[in-house]
């Protein structure tokens, strides 16, 4: 049996139960509360017990968790207050990534991997527009055509367009202007510098899930204060990932300890104008990949930022302060108290706007699965670090890291770009009984690159990690259809 994790102390010790961590959580307050604190004595103590976790570091100061804190007068003062004797500095493993590459290994999916629902809500297209990207997309499929990168995509929707009366009878009647407004939403997100996302190798899942050679789980921050300049690509990024995890993941049920404790900082971004069909797919996401042993920690400012139909799912909570100035912050208050399981000792209403930094109204789920009853608490202190960590550390620990030489080079093979670019002006022809062009019936390039059905491992080199992107991509259904994994089966299923 897995130690419970000690993350805050009021008249007694307050554990998170490591069984009952893949019910999800919410780390909520103001501004300056200690929100990011919590989290890193959370994702401490995950890691000490071999879970990785995965976190967006949205202002930097989270790559503290990397080095060993150093004697404090507070800390030290905390610990002593806590009654912690076995009070010590450590430092976590660490993987950093950054959709950019410039402050962590670079993430990237592949166009086909995003689907047309996720890609349309990036691009902020409306419903009909979303309906021509979708009938884009299964033009694709029909024909064998790989989108990997933006340029993938921005040669079929030229292609399609200038033949448009080709794809009529078949497809439907594909609209001038939305092609354009699509083109024109791609050129918005290369101008945003997000475009570098998609491309190979892509991002293997296995590489979220490691533990070091002690047994500790990596802790995988991703550097997002740059990719907050677009929130709709922050928040679709993460949705995307966390939608990946659930396709991926098989079924565990309640393990006794999580496969894996995601982080999603600035919950609220999430939600923001979210049209009603993607959250219905995140309350199913959130809702299930609990049995995937996948723990969710929205951190946001308000609870009243997170939907009611998710906000129910999240079972372990740490409240800190929020401030009531206004009749809106008043009603936020009254919403985040009545969260909470009852304690006849404590008006929680009031207490939340008293709390000090560092303090918390906290109610865990115990051996039952029951919410805990809410008590005023004030958080462990961090065994790392607090606060950003240099360039120099951060370059360094790139470089010893398990990935290290895995993501850095982008790998640009045939796809649809250099496919519609050979056959300017050709029609597209399909092999008889199959919807892929001629002469591709042989097996692909990758079919015998030794160990590219096994799944993810440490210290994958550059061909094999995109030998293995290519063959999550391509698959090999009937009918050769491209697969788009979880966005375009999980979101994407209904319009294609």
């Amino acid at each position: 049996m897995v130690d419970p994790l000690v993350i805050a102390q009021g008249s007694t010790p307050l554990y998170l139960l490591p069984k009952m961590a893949n019910r999800h959580g919410l780390v909520a307050g103001a501004t300056g509360t200690g929100k990011t604190v919590t989290l890193q004595v959370m994702a401490e103590a995950f890691s000490r017990i071999g879970v990785p976790v995965f976190a967006a570091d949205v202002k930097g100061d989270l790559s503290g968790i990397s080095q060993p804190g150093t004697p404090n007068p507070k800390i030290d003062e905390r610990a002593k207050k806590l009654n912690l004797r076995a009070f010590s500095y450590a430092p976590c493993p660490v993987t950093f990534w950054d959709v950019f590459g410039e402050q962590g290994h670079p993430v990237r999916a592949t166009i086909s991997e995003m689907g047309p629902l996720l890609l349309a809500r990036l691009l902020n297209l409306n419903d009909i527009q979303e309906s021509v990207l979708a009938l884009v997309f299964k033009i694709a499929d029909d024909n064998g055509l790989l989108l990997l990168d933006v340029k993938d995509l921005q040669a079929l929707l030229q292609y399609v367009g200038e033949n448009s009366k080709q794809f009529q009878t078949q497809y439907g009647n594909i609209s001038a202007a939305s092609i354009g407004s699509i083109q024109r939403g791609l050129l918005a997100l290369q101008q945003q510098g997000a475009a570098k996302f998609f491309g190979e190798p892509a991002l293997n899942l296995d590489d979220l899930m490691q533990t070091d050679s002690n047994g500790h789980g990596i802790v995988n921050i991703l550097a997002a204060d740059k990719l907050l300049q677009s929130p709709k690509v922050y928040a679709t990024f993460l949705l995307w990932l966390l939608t990946a995890l659930f396709e991926r993941l098989p079924e565990v049920g309640d393990p006794e300890k999580p496969k894996l404790i995601f982080f999603f900082d600035e919950a609220h971004l999430l939600f923001a104008d979210l049209p009603k069909v993607i959250e219905d797919k995140v309350v199913q996401v959130v809702r299930l990949i609990r049995s995937k042993g996948v723990g969710v920690y929205f951190v946001t400012q308000n609870p009243l930022d997170v939907p009611e139909t998710v906000l129910g799912q999240l079972s372990n909570r740490v409240q800190h302060a929020l401030r009531a100035f206004t009749p809106k912050d008043q009603k936020a208050v009254r919403a985040a108290a009545e969260t909470f399981r009852t304690n006849p000792k404590l008006n929680v209403e009031q207490a939340i706007t008293q709390l000090a930094v560092g303090e918390a109204l906290v109610s865990f789920l115990d051996e039952t699965g029951t919410p805990g009853i809410v008590e005023r608490a004030l958080i462990c202190p961090p065994h790392s670090q607090i606060g950003p960590i240099t360039p120099e550390q951060r370059s360094q620990l790139m470089k010893t890291s398990v990935v290290a030489g895995v993501y850095e080079n982008a790998v640009d093979r045939e796809s649809a770009f250099e496919i519609l670019k050979a056959r300017a002006g050709q029609p597209l022809p399909a092999a008889p009984g199959t919807g892929a062009p001629a002469g591709q019936q042989s097996p692909p390039w990758y079919a015998n690159i030794p160990g590219i059905s096994g799944g993810g491992r440490r210290g994958d080199n550059l061909v094999e990690a995109m030998a293995k992107s290519a063959a999550r991509t391509i698959g090999s259904s009937v009918g050769r259809q491209i697969v788009r994994g979880v966005l375009g089966s999980l979101l994407g299923g209904s319009k294609r």
